[in-house]
């Protein structure tokens, strides 16, 4: 061969061993970032559950409906609770 083609070859290979360099760090770089998204998307998942979870909370204290739910559930809980606390006892309530 001759002088200029091995010059030629040798640029040719250089400029091909910089590529696949920078190729290689740059597949690296795209894999953390490609890791740093997934975490992002799990905690974004995890918020927007909880503002639904808020929302629905909110919904239900602001209607009527959810208004008269929670009093309801406040008031059988007690009464459960009252009657758990006889049987207890050993003793049965008069108010059954």
């Amino acid at each position: 061969m001759d002088v200029a083609e091995w010059i030629i070859v040798a640029i040719l290979s250089m400029t091909l061993l910089v590529f696949l360099i920078v190729g290689i760090v740059l597949m690296i770089k795209l894999m953390g970032v490609a890791e740093e998204a997934r975490r992002v998307a799990i905690r974004s998942q995890d918020i927007a559950d909880n503002a639904n979870d808020v929302v629905s909370n909110v919904k239900g204290l602001t209607s009527v409906g959810g208004v008269v739910q929670t009093f309801v559930d406040k008031y059988t809980d007690q009464k459960a609770k009252a009657k758990e606390g006889s049987s207890k006892n050993g003793r049965r309530s008069t108010k059954e």
